[in-house]
């Protein structure tokens, strides 16, 4: 069986909305919509993943929850699991900061307003429906 590499996506909510993030790079995918996150680095829990990768591309101070059920195929040898994620107390604003030009927090009746990435789409609706209708955290 070959290696997998594993790519975390953060599902981050915070007052009944989810983050979403937009690329300007690479260039074939700028402008489109995605979770952020990124590769778990040898010998790294994917769960501390996500809180470096929202410090890292968002500057924020985060805590990861519970992993979505499932996981995505990417481009071989990647998959990417989704955890979700809240801001810590007295964190600040997310900001883009590495590949992305702007945020937006969505509610869930508004998720679907964003042209979300291919291989996002599966893991959104999933974590929606993980989530379930509510709408404060």
């Amino acid at each position: 069986m070959s290696e997998r590499i594993v790519v975390v996506g953060a599902a981050l909510w915070h007052e009944g909305r989810l983050l979403a993030a937009r690329r300007s790079a690479p260039a074939e995918l700028a402008g489109r919509w995605e979770l952020p996150g990124g590769k778990v680095e040898p010998g790294e829990t994917p769960d501390a993943a996500v809180v470096r990768e929202l410090r890292e591309e968002l500057g924020v101070d985060a805590e990861a929850g519970e992993r979505v059920p499932g996981e995505w195929p990417l481009r071989t040898p990647y998959v990417m699991q989704v955890w979700t994620a809240r801001l810590r107390p007295g964190s600040a604003a997310p900001r883009p900061l590495e590949d992305h030009d702007e945020l937006r927090w969505l509610t869930p009746d508004r998720v679907w307003d964003v042209d979300w990435l291919e291989h996002d789409v599966p893991a959104v609706r999933d974590t929606l429906a993980h989530r379930g209708p509510r709408q404060s955290v």
